[in-house]
């Protein structure tokens, strides 16, 4: 019988923002398959910690690039790896940051193996932009309020702006200056507020974004509150 495939959303950072189900998928998997960017970190085995404990683990590549070729060939060999597991009837839990379905390099892997003909299944998680509003001891959206999520370092976000929405942007990294010049270009940079590594080691909020002087890594959140000075 074949295993199935679980992704596995474990939170933003904090161990104790993983749900009960993800932490029980994970103790009752066989394999636990970690994505690598190739920077040396694997933050989301850090979160985990001791329910990684004799585990097998398969290193699944997840390249910090935008060649499209590339990218599918690395999800290529992602699937084979895990099909080949599944085929030895071994549960797989691809463990993420957030949550599964949002911005999540294990979509890609789950479209191939289940194109594939395999069974696989979504554990969600605590998305990053609701764990830094907590943070921020603000709401995301009230009463009429829409609230809209941009990839931050994907493309110019000028086009967002004058929408009647609240803005989350993620994963800024290093078009941080640009997104905070961006929002003072057009009279929003002082309802802007940033969380980095939000629940992780090194942890930074900043209320102002205005305030912000440097960089802020990869896992940067920046929320602008349209209805309200922040």
């Amino acid at each position: 019988m074949r295993g199935m495939l679980y992704g596995v959303g474990v939170g933003p950072g904090d161990p104790e923002l993983m749900t009960k189900k993800a932490e029980r998928i994970i103790r009752q998997a066989a394999v636990l398959a970690v994505p690598d960017a190739g920077r040396g970190e694997k933050t989301a085995l850090n979160i985990v910690g001791e329910l990684a404990d004799g585990k097998e683990l398969l290193t699944c590549e997840a390249p910090m690039v935008r060649d499209h070729a590339a990218l599918d060939g690395a999800y290529e060999r992602n699937a084979d790896l895990v099909c080949a597991a599944l085929d030895a009837g071994k549960d797989v839990a691809f463990i993420t940051l957030g949550d599964p379905t949002v911005y999540s390099t294990y979509l890609y892997l789950h479209k191939k193996v289940v194109a594939r003909g395999y069974d696989a299944q979504i554990i969600p998680g605590v998305p990053s932009f609701c764990a830094v509003a907590a943070k921020l001891n603000m709401a995301l959206c009230e009463k009429s309020e829409r609230l809209l999520i941009v990839p931050a370092s994907h493309k110019d976000v000028s086009d967002c702006l004058d929408l009647d929405a609240n803005l989350v942007f993620m994963k800024a990294g290093k078009e941080i200056g640009a997104l905070k010049n961006t929002l003072e270009e057009h009279g929003l940079l002082g309802r802007a507020s940033l969380v980095a590594n939000c629940g992780m080691e090194g942890e930074l909020v900043c209320p102002h974004f205005a305030d912000l002087e440097e960089g802020s890594g990869y896992f940067s959140v920046v929320l602008v509150k349209k209805g309200e000075q922040v």
